[in-house]
């Protein structure tokens, strides 16, 4: 537990990194509209009264849909979700329509806090760091980073990783924390491998490449339910708050999106859709 909470110190401390993000991305972008990518580059469009949007009538999500349960692709192509879904409902409070943009975690961040997008959804954390660049708005969920290994792993607790190869989502908090020095809480950056998805993190611990991987409980749930032979640590090894993100500055908008965000809160909307993809004695 000392690890843990050494951890969770340096998270508060970390400066410098650059595209700060809750998790990671699958290296390409795509998006639910062909013109969007242009639209995006325009920016700035009057909709919904005095609420400016990057186009016109629709509210642009920017995310990575490699993050089960929160946004992920359905068979037919379309996006799913816990982020999907509520930012859908915030769409709808506004009088807009949701525009989903899929894209590398990474870019995801700096098309909103660029003004690409009009927010960005993806279980993104919120930390210090990130207030900086972006404003976000209040927590719609909780986020838990859990460590991942093969059910004959001799790592049982957070202190046993001491020296092991750990693997992570690239830009996520998990790289942040885990790649940190021994001082400050983490393990050191030559025992960290960053993987562009959580997908092919737990690939690379199935062939034996790492030796477990921190990612959030959410995914690392559905992950190992896919893949008989690995285990979540009963050990926590950080706790977070989702929220929204929009670019430094643009208080209308994110004035809008709380406003929304609280209907949806209070009228138990956002719990709803939380517990469709995460019952409740899977959160337990």
């Amino acid at each position: 537990m000392k690890k843990l909470l050494s951890v969770l110190m340096a998270a508060a401390m970390l400066v410098g990194v650059l595209s700060l993000a809750g998790c990671g991305g699958n290296g390409g972008e795509t998006t639910t509209d062909p013109a969007a990518d242009a639209d995006n580059s325009a920016a700035t469009t009057e909709t919904a009264g005095d609420l400016t949007t990057v186009t016109a009538g629709k509210l642009t999500m920017s995310t990575n849909a490699q993050f089960p349960p929160y946004e992920m692709v359905a068979d037919d192509g379309s996006f799913e979700g816990i982020d999907i879904e509520v930012a859908d409902a915030i769409a709808k409070k506004l009088g807009l329509e949701l525009q989903v943009d899929d894209m590398d975690f990474d870019a995801a961040l700096l098309a909103a806090q660029n003004g690409k997008s009009d927010m960005v959804m993806a279980g993104v954390t919120v930390n210090e760091e990130r207030q900086a660049v972006m404003d976000f708005s209040d927590s719609y969920a909780k986020g838990v980073q859990v460590v991942i290994v093969p059910e004959d792993s001799d790592i049982q607790s957070i202190d046993d990783m001491d020296g092991k190869m750990i693997g992570t989502q690239r830009g996520t908090t998990g790289y942040i924390y885990c790649s940190d020095t021994p001082e400050n809480g983490g393990f050191g950056e030559e025992h960290v491998t960053a993987y562009d998805d959580g997908a092919t993190a737990v690939k690379a611990l199935l062939n034996g490449q790492v030796d477990c991987v921190v990612i959030d409980n959410a995914p690392a749930q559905e992950y190992v339910k896919a893949n008989p032979g690995l285990k979540i640590l009963d050990t926590e090894f950080a706790n977070e708050d989702y929220a929204i993100g929009v670019a430094k500055g643009n208080t209308a908008l994110l004035d809008a999106i709380n406003g929304a965000l609280k209907e949806l809160i209070d009228d138990g909307t956002v719990q709803s859709i939380i517990d469709k993809y995460i019952p409740a004695e899977a959160a337990n």
